[in-house]
């Protein structure tokens, strides 16, 4: 199964250092079937594209963990520098097995089974740095825009409205190198 795992910049560095991350709470996004139950209408690769984006929204709520200086992920050390994040969302694209589906948490949501090692990475989809102050704004009311805020929601949106760029595995430390 193909899954969209949120993360951050230094979550991206733990993986390549690592070669293997376990995603907080096991959580992460897939065309599932209550996700195509949820869409009338939407090819695979639509369905997909909607797992990602609520993976990348995802993202956003541990950037702000990092950034209040909750340490998102295993490795302590991770975390470099919690007082100034850098505001790009990041999803890994993954292949694994055993997932759960959990949709009392969300159409979309699923548990995994396990840390996700290198060799399961399909592509990394990061903000570029354009995106940079949307997202910053956006992290500031995520929570006001999931409780229906309009202006939080419009402030969301202008985030959201930036695409993810891609990136093969291969290419992944050199795109860190230049953050």
């Amino acid at each position: 199964m193909r899954v969209y795992i949120p993360a951050t910049i230094p979550i991206l560095r733990q993986l390549v250092d690592d070669r293997e991350f376990f995603p907080l709470g096991a959580t992460a996004f897939a065309v599932t079937p209550a996700l195509r139950e949820a869409y009338a209408a939407g090819d695979d690769d639509e369905l997909a594209e909607v797992a990602m984006q609520e993976a990348a929204r995802a993202s956003m709520r541990l950037i702000a963990a990092e950034r209040d200086g909750t340490d998102t992920t295993a490795d302590e050390g991770a975390a470099a520098n919690p007082g100034s994040p850098v505001y790009r969302r990041a999803v890994v694209a993954a292949d694994v097995t055993g997932a759960t589906l959990r949709p009392d948490l969300d159409d979309a949501v699923v548990k995994l089974a396990g840390p996700i090692g290198y060799d399961q990475v399909a592509s990394v989809h990061v903000d570029l740095a354009e995106a940079e102050p949307q997202v910053a704004k956006a992290v500031d009311v995520i929570d006001a825009a999931d409780l229906g805020d309009p202006d939080a929601e419009f402030v969301l949106g202008d985030a959201e409205d930036h695409q993810l760029a891609w990136y093969a595995t291969q290419e992944l430390s050199f795109l860190l190198d230049l953050l």
